[in-house]
């Protein structure tokens, strides 16, 4: 654990003592380094449970692909916001680089704590950086809007959050999560039970989010640099769903009866997402309601309970947070070019730059969940899974993913296909830097398929 922790730590000295010139370059290979030190956690877990039984931070086999996908981010992050940060001042793009590595920081100690409450502290600390990002970077005047939402949302979920621990550490006299899945069962009759269990879920449905209360998130994203919609898509809202699947052992036997409405609510909000982005004009705002479409299916997957809802759920997150990145970054480099984030403004954009429409070919695909890709296989397993559960769940999760590839669709054709519109005249060319970025997304995703247990934790 902490022959990555300390490197992370050490970056941040590193981002700040290197000389001007060498500051990306530099940054940039010593992330990677770490990215690739990660991966040993794939190989040295133990079959079940955690590796080891102690008090430190450890990684175990839900939490290990979580952790490594953050540190795999962080590079990417320094490749995507060289272009934009470059005409700032030193001083800034350095504190630029410092708030993403301490968001990784927090993260790594976020999914590898063993004591709840650790883990809610650093839940917590990821607004810190995140809301500065938003609000100091972001590239309209609507940033400090969407960064007041996205800071209320999630701070009025997680305070019942923080009253449910504490009473939970009074009634079991303890918050580690090793010694909880042994604790006896707590007699759960009250309505006060009731609202525990609903104060122990609420802060995560929020940060997945749920729909109902997912209004802070397409702000958020659009309003976000670069940087930061790929850290919120790519692994702050898979914190909602990591939490979740850690407090379900606590939550029994409430969760039988108690999770329908958030059930019925998460997959109608699949069908609801889905038909916002069809009529979305903003590219932006189409990925980040189609996140959305895909959490709530993470959220179904992880409320029925059963091992093939876990798995699909985890898989589905590791999936997603490389797709939906991977296609920010294409946006990204598109808002770079035109200056625009209207579809219909720059469309037709295959003959000018006919290497990022295969990329863009790709991600789409990967959105719509194409076979073999992860992402159907999770799909899949989240349908077979909601489908045993109840048989009425097929229709909402059928419409949910007809929909879904209409969207990824239009999504590419409005934006590659067609004529190229007649106010584009100069278009820079796409550079390496662009291309090596798009590799280092969607090359994992590929690689997932020969080899998905590596992702599908306890139940492999």
């Amino acid at each position: 654990m902490l022959k990555i922790l300390i490197p992370t730590i050490m970056l941040i000295p590193t981002a700040w003592l290197t000389p001007a010139k060498w500051l990306w370059p530099t940054t940039l290979a010593q992330s990677l380094t770490i990215a690739f030190i990660s991966l040993t956690w794939f190989m040295n877990t133990s079959e079940t449970g955690w590796a080891t039984l102690k008090k430190l931070p450890t990684p175990d086999p839900l939490s290990t692909p979580l952790l490594v996908l953050t540190c795999w981010l962080l590079p990417l992050m320094i490749l995507a916001s060289q272009n934009h940060t470059m005409p700032e001042p030193v001083n800034r793009q350095r504190m630029y680089i410092t708030l993403l590595i301490s968001l990784q920081m927090f993260l790594i100690m976020a999914f590898s704590a063993t004591e709840i409450i650790l883990f809610y502290i650093m839940f917590e600390a990821t607004l810190v950086p995140t809301l500065i990002i938003i609000t100091r970077w972001g590239n309209q005047t609507e940033r400090l809007n969407a960064g007041t939402y996205f800071l209320f949302y999630t701070l009025a979920g997680s305070l019942p959050l923080l009253v449910a621990l504490l009473l939970l550490q009074n009634a079991t006299g303890t918050l580690s999560l090793l010694i909880l899945q042994y604790t006896p069962a707590l007699p759960m009759i009250t309505t006060a039970d009731k609202l525990w269990w609903a104060g122990c879920l609420l802060a995560f449905l929020v940060k997945m989010p749920l729909y109902g209360v997912h209004l802070w998130l397409p702000k958020a994203h659009v309003e976000a640099p670069i940087a930061g919609s790929m850290i919120l898509a790519a692994v702050l809202l898979k914190l909602g769903g990591y939490g979740m699947m850690r407090m379900m052992v606590m939550l029994e036997p409430l969760t039988k009866e108690l999770s329908y409405p958030f059930i019925i609510l998460a997959l109608w909000g699949v069908i609801m997402t889905g038909s916002i982005c069809l009529r979305q004009t903003d590219l932006k705002s189409l990925i980040a309601y189609s996140s959305v479409g895909h959490m709530g299916l993470v959220a179904g997957g992880i409320l029925i309970q059963t091992p093939w809802g876990f798995t699909g759920a985890l898989i589905l997150m590791i999936a997603h947070g490389l797709t939906s990145s991977a296609l920010f970054c294409l946006a990204n480099t598109n808002y770079e070019r035109t200056h625009s984030r209207t579809m219909m403004l720059a469309r037709g954009l295959q003959v000018a730059l006919p290497l990022m429409t295969a990329w863009w070919f790709i991600a789409s695909l990967a959105n719509l969940a194409l076979p073999p890709l992860p992402n159907l296989m999770a799909e899949l397993m989240i349908i077979v899974s909601l489908f045993n559960w109840s048989w009425w769940t097929i229709a909402l999760t059928g419409a949910g993913t007809l929909i879904t590839a209409g969207y990824s669709l239009y999504m590419f054709l409005m934006t590659q296909r067609g004529p190229l519109p007649a106010h584009i005249i100069a278009l820079p060319p796409s550079h390496t830097r662009e291309h090596l970025l798009m590799a280092l997304h969607l090359l994992p995703l590929l690689l997932l398929i020969l080899k998905p247990e590596l992702i599908w934790s306890w139940t492999a």
